[in-house]
């Protein structure tokens, strides 16, 4: 029965490790391709150290399959975050299907300087940028008027 779902376990990691591979050669730009194979990858690695763990049932092995596979689920995340916005900053075109850019608002590419959604002088909602003067902002007063009633 342990062999049956090792070789179940060998074989359905193998297919999404192919799956990656064909994601890198077939998806059209560098994000979705990225997406594939941090993705299907590290799951692939994953059930393969799984199967791994299964066939020697040694305690050593064991742990260091799952070091393996917890390493990769730490560092995979961020490496393709890092390789994603590294390529996006030296101008990586985006896939023509792209609907939006939720970077392109925040980043100066001659600077080279991404702000966060709420430095400068504007503010963004919804993929917007919008003037702070049309924002309504509180009035100090209500407020010390508020806490004065409560308090008394």
């Amino acid at each position: 029965m342990i062999d049956v779902l090792k070789s179940i376990l060998m074989l359905t990691g193998a297919s999404f490790m192919l799956l990656a591979v064909v994601g890198l050669l077939r998806l059209p730009d560098l994000l979705t391709r990225l997406h594939a194979t941090t993705k299907a990858a590290t799951l692939g690695v994953a059930m393969v150290m799984v199967a791994v763990a299964l066939h020697f049932a040694q305690v050593a092995v064991v742990a260091r399959a799952f070091g393996v596979i917890l390493f990769l689920l730490m560092t995979a995340p961020v490496a393709a975050h890092v390789i994603g916005r590294a390529g996006y900053f030296v101008g990586s075109r985006l896939w023509n299907g792209t609907i939006k850019d939720e970077l392109r608002p925040h980043y100066d590419p001659i600077t080279h300087e991404l702000r966060s959604g709420l430095e400068g002088d504007e503010l963004v909602e919804g993929g917007m940028v919008i003037d702070p003067a049309q924002t309504q902002t509180t009035d100090s007063s209500d407020d010390e008027e508020t806490s004065s009633q409560q308090s008394g």
